[in-house]
């Protein structure tokens, strides 16, 4: 997974959840949900819709689970999954 995807979905989770002063601080370990007040039940279906529109991505509700919002790298992870191995952002 390459650090650029790694900050491409950081820019979507950050402007989606209005959290850009705390984005400086944020890498692929850092947690997400229970660690963000912004990610409640609401935010993760804000983020998955930004996601989508961003990568062109469809996410069905029977993928969500607490491990994709776990931290960032393993969003990012998931993101990269749905994506297929010959994207590169």
């Amino acid at each position: 997974m390459s650090d650029a995807l790694i900050e491409d979905v950081k820019a979507v989770l950050v402007s989606t959840l209005g959290i850009e002063d705390r984005a400086a601080g944020m890498t692929a370990s850092s947690p997400l949900f229970g660690a963000v007040p912004e990610l409640d039940s609401l935010g993760v279906l804000e983020v998955v819709t930004s996601l989508e529109r961003s990568f062109g991505i469809t996410i069905d509700d029977e993928e969500f689970s607490g491990e994709i919002f776990e931290t960032l790298g393993s969003l990012a992870r998931f993101v990269e999954g749905k994506r297929g191995p010959a994207s590169d952002h």
